[in-house]
């Protein structure tokens, strides 16, 4: 086993910053970069939020300001990040003063540091045997899901993160239990999955910043599944080093909108809604249940959270068969969220994948055309995708237009 040495962050709060790009790194797909401050304007108080019926406008932010060029919507997207921070997710901590690890063939380790505390979470390592390192990598979340062999097979390693160490997801009884609330206090207010979304971060922060030669730190993805699904997009969200997000069946709280499910409930369908999934268990911030009926008075909504991955990869795989999981919800708000990447002059690195008759979390032959593409352009980079990909075998009652009444604008070049 290699020895590799500690590294310390000095990390600025995200909230007050903005992430401006040329015009070449925002058409390339690649990450934006922070290096101007923006202003994030303070949330208003729950009951002066204004009530809106469609989805809201991810180009208009703070006092109504219009995003016409990409460093306005880099102000924009800290604007937004803010937003579910403060009213659904709950603060992501940044990193602590120290953190370290090593990796190995097999495992990988993370020592994370703070305020006189120590915690300390391992992930397994499944190396391909095929190419050579360092390999790009894939984070999945959990177990189940897309299977390892998929990756392996095409050269991608795949590092299986036991996200339910960090923090719990049994019930409602599993708030403030985990690794992530022992070194930040048992009352902290992220739900779990900013929790997992922390210790994804610092994964990252050992393979970029120890001397081991296994991973790519450049070439980093994330899936998950299901609750694991949702938290994967959290994960591409907030963390821009990860170039290639695949949801996989994430459906309400991730790739379905709270206020399409809500019609979706209204037509006499079963779907799990807002005010039904916090009670369901600690996903989100305690206090988000102030929204239960009442989602329309939402600043943002879940086309904004996968807005925050623009322009990098995400692939939205859904199952059109699990009403539960808004069939309708999800695919409508995964196209109104490709606005962001249109806007951006990258509309092809969003890919929306539905397709029914199979089990949940069961990857249909038909989606797997798909999902190697994504990983060939985005961890493999040896293709560069310029088919949208836009596919439902669905009949819905509605349809994106009707929830998005706004123009989506050309972002011009800073």
């Amino acid at each position: 086993m290699q020895r590799f040495k500690v590294l310390t962050l000095f990390v600025l709060a995200s909230l007050g910053t903005s992430i401006q790009a040329s015009a070449n790194n925002a058409n390339s797909g690649k990450p934006l970069k922070d290096d101007t401050a923006c202003p994030v304007y303070a949330a208003a108080d729950f009951a002066q939020l204004n009530d809106i019926r469609h989805l809201p406008n991810p180009f208009v932010y703070g006092k109504a300001i219009n995003v016409t060029s990409r460093s306005q919507w880099q102000c924009a997207r800290a604007w937004t990040k803010a937003q579910f921070e403060h009213w659904e997710l709950g603060p992501l901590p940044p990193a602590p003063p120290v953190v370290s690890g090593t990796v190995t063939a097999r495992q990988l380790t993370v020592h994370a540091s703070a305020s006189g505390n120590t915690i300390a979470f391992n992930a397994q390592l499944h190396l391909p045997a095929i190419g050579k390192a360092p390999f790009p990598a894939m984070i999945r979340l959990g177990e189940y899901g897309l299977d390892t062999q998929l990756f392996n097979d095409a050269g991608v390693a795949v590092i299986t993160y036991n996200n339910g160490e960090l923090a719990e997801q049994n019930n409602q009884q599993s708030r403030g239990r985990g690794k992530f609330y022992e070194l930040f206090g048992s009352d902290h207010p992220a739900g779990a999955m900013m929790a997992w979304s922390w210790g994804i971060s610092r994964i990252l922060d050992v393979i970029e910043n120890t001397d081991q030669q296994l991973i790519d730190s450049t070439r980093i993805g994330v899936t998950g599944c299901s609750r694991n699904g949702k938290g994967a997009i959290v994960a591409g969200a907030f963390d821009e080093r990860i170039q290639l997000t695949i949801a996989q069946e994430s459906g309400s709280g991730g790739a379905a909108s709270w206020r399409i499910s809500d019609y979706q409930q209204q037509q006499g369908q079963n779907v799990q809604t807002q005010q039904q999934i916090v009670t369901e268990n600690v996903w989100f911030r305690d206090n988000f249940s102030r929204f239960s009926g009442a989602t329309t008075q939402l600043p943002v909504d879940h086309h904004q959270l996968m807005g925050l991955l623009a322009p990098r990869g995400l692939l939205v795989l859904e199952n059109t068969s699990m009403e539960w999981l808004g069939n309708s919800s999800t695919f409508i708000t995964s196209q109104v969220a490709k606005s962001v990447w249109q806007a951006l002059g990258t509309p092809q690195n969003i890919g929306i994948s539905q397709v029914g008759g199979h089990r949940h979390c069961q990857l249909p032959a038909s989606q797997q055309p798909a999902v190697q593409q994504f990983v060939s352009q985005f961890l493999l980079q040896s293709a560069a995708n310029t088919r949208e990909l836009l596919q439902t075998d669905g009949q819905y009652s509605t349809s994106a237009a009707e929830w998005r009444p706004w123009a989506t604008p050309t972002l011009r070049p800073d």
